[in-house]
């Protein structure tokens, strides 16, 4: 087919606002051509334009290998890629020209219910997962992406693979994530209802974590998860799954994970869990685990046990609440801090456990085991908190 064919048909398909199928591309190609178009010209276009229109187009294969956590590009001809191991770069994989990679970008971002043109040139929004090799991940896509002349060379896309965190506690024990003694920590802290934040960078396994953690709670208990994209997915009986939604096209409809913890406390939960823990829900979060709602847990960026107090009070400020006001219910509402790192080689690991303790006015973290020099002197504290919930002590 010739290019001028092939755009005049795409310009058809863009401007139809209809769900791009085999037939309607067929349709499109026989009303460019007067009805007249030979069979190996039509399975050509039917090629060309379907990968192009559906899915991520030349990226989609890269999102639907399960081990691909991230999908770069930073120029028509220059696609990267992270399957776990550090980000490569695809050789096989290239869009035509710099207006391929646009026009698949502002068409994401339409998916996304997000608008992006030369008025708005970056947007960030989530997408629904591929299909993987077995069906429906179930998980999501965070798409980002910048239009030029705000990126110099040209469209630059990134797409962010969330699928669900389904391992439990003993697939992490075989993959090297922490040691037998180390697991029994973590199925006495599940027992005692402690509550605590599993923190660490982005990618380190934190959501992996708290999933397993999920998967530990007694069977009769109720579990409602909030979360900002549909990640945990524990190995539980009665999980309720609420996930924020952002606003559309016009600037409405959105829902945050504030209101949504606000609704989770309607709705009987024996365990309370945010997903990722990032803004004025802190609040919220922090007054429910204050009320009767123990053994609750959430996710939170920081780079150390050490630095959470101070990234709390950050998010906390965003909710109007002082710092006093914030440590006071921090140290009531949260025992414990588990710290996820993810290693130049690609593993996750469990790095520490910290428990929250008063110094004065103020909420610091004691280290009460590290990967590196095992038990520290926050180990007492944690023994004191499962005796009183009836658990055996560490030791």
């Amino acid at each position: 087919m010739s290019a001028d064919l092939v755009d005049r048909v795409r310009q058809r398909l863009a401007g139809a606002g209809v769900e791009v199928t085999p037939a309607v591309v067929a349709d499109a190609v026989r009303a460019e051509t007067g009805g007249v178009v030979g069979d190996v010209d039509m399975l050509d276009a039917l090629r060309l334009l379907q990968r192009e229109f559906v899915g991520a187009g030349p990226l989609e294969p890269l999102l639907r290998d399960p081990a691909t956590t991230d999908v770069l590009v930073c120029a028509p001809g220059e696609v990267w890629v992270d399957r776990g191991g550090g980000l490569s770069r695809v050789h096989d994989v290239h869009f035509a020209d710099e207006d391929a990679v646009r026009r698949l970008a502002q068409r994401l971002a339409l998916i996304a219910g997000r608008r992006l043109d030369d008025a708005q040139p970056f947007v960030d929004g989530w997408l629904p997962a591929p299909a993987g090799p077995a069906g429906g991940t179930g998980g999501s896509v965070r798409l980002h992406a910048v239009l030029p002349p705000i990126a110099s060379r040209g469209t630059c896309l990134s797409l962010r693979v969330l699928r669900p965190a389904a391992h439990d506690l003993d697939a992490l024990l075989r993959l090297g994530a922490f040691g037998p003694g180390t697991a029994h920590l973590l199925r006495s802290v599940v027992r005692a209802r402690l509550s605590f934040l599993v923190v660490g960078g982005t990618g380190s396994g934190k959501t992996t974590l708290l999933a397993a953690l999920l998967g530990c709670v007694p069977h009769q208990e109720r579990v409602v998860c909030v979360e900002d994209a549909g990640e945990l997915a524990p190995d539980h009986p009665h999980v309720v799954r609420l996930v924020a939604r952002p606003p559309n096209v016009e600037g409405v409809g959105e829902v945050t994970l504030r209101t949504l913890v606000r609704q989770a406390l309607r709705m009987r939960p024996d365990r309370l869990v945010v997903g990722e823990v990032r803004g004025a829900e802190i609040s919220d979060l922090l007054a429910a685990f204050n009320t009767g709602h123990d053994g609750g847990a959430g996710t939170l960026h920081a780079n150390s046990p050490a630095e959470v107090p101070a990234r709390v009070e950050a998010l906390a400020a965003l909710a109007g609440m002082s710092r006093a006001a914030l440590h006071s219910q921090l140290a009531a509402a949260v025992q414990l801090v588990l710290h996820m790192r993810r290693e130049p080689g690609g593993s996750r690991v469990l790095s520490a456990v910290g428990v929250l303790e008063r110094d004065g006015d103020w909420v610091r973290i004691a280290p009460a085991w590290t990967l590196a020099t095992g038990w520290g002197p926050g180990r007492e504290r944690l023994n004191a908190l499962l005796s009183e919930r009836g658990e055996p002590p560490t030791c």
